[in-house]
């Protein structure tokens, strides 16, 4: 009797195939959320491309900007007379506000309505997959002529002509997030960034396609740079 020879590799997708198959039949792997990875573009490499998910450029954040917000201000002083206008953002249950070296805790109404959602349904996600709650980090926020001439000596990138003047944008990091404690004290398991950044991403582009808003990946900054759309959540 001719033996057929024995292959010296298994080809990996019909390892994958199998490894699934078997996993379903036992029933003892808890089927994931993949939605994100699957819909989300792509690179070469099969990695998630946050450039080319979150591409808006600079162009439509200004003119979202100038259409809903207020006129630039020269100073910070100056922003204090326009807060019948604004909407103060601080640190609480939805998001935290990082320390701001570069701009002013300030936005227009539906802006800080939209990083309230952002906030809410980031943690709400979650809780739907079953991950520790952890709060979005806000860097950057309303800035003022002075903020952006204090800016471009450290950054020379930084542009003259901001979204930011107008108080419906603002920066919220994919670096860095808030873990938020469970209030008797119990451990709670760390979240990776990689997959809090996901996350993050799967609500901002919710948001992006219901037209809510513009969003652009900064690379460098470490931010997704977001630029409300509404007037108000209708």
């Amino acid at each position: 009797m001719k033996h057929l020879p024995i292959p010296r590799f298994i080809p990996v997708p019909a390892v994958c195939a199998a490894a699934l198959a078997i996993g379903l039949a036992l029933g003892g792997c808890k089927q994931k959320d993949m939605s994100l990875k699957l819909n989300e573009p792509r690179n070469i490499r099969g990695v998630v491309s946050y450039k080319r998910s979150f591409g808006d450029l600079n162009e439509a954040h200004l003119k979202a900007a100038q259409a809903l917000g207020i006129r630039p201000l020269a100073s910070q002083e100056e922003a204090e007379v326009m807060k019948g206008r604004l909407t103060h953002i601080a640190s609480g249950e939805r998001y935290a506000v990082d320390s701001l070296t570069h701009s002013i805790p300030y936005l227009v109404p539906g802006a800080a309505c939209l990083l309230d959602s952002i906030g809410q349904n980031f943690l709400d996600s979650l809780e739907a997959k079953g991950l520790n709650p952890n709060r979005i980090v806000v860097t950057s926020v309303l800035r003022t002529q002075d903020d952006v001439k204090r800016l471009r000596r450290r950054n020379v990138n930084a542009s003259a002509n901001s979204a930011h003047f107008y108080g419906t944008t603002f920066d919220v990091s994919w670096k860095r997030f808030r873990k938020v404690e469970d209030p008797d004290g119990r451990p709670l398991q760390d979240v990776s960034a990689d997959t809090l950044k996901l996350v993050l991403s799967e609500v901002l582009r919710d948001l992006k396609r219901d037209g809510k808003c513009y969003v652009k990946y900064e690379l460098k900054q470490g931010c997704f740079h977001i630029t409300a759309r509404q007037k108000s959540r209708d």
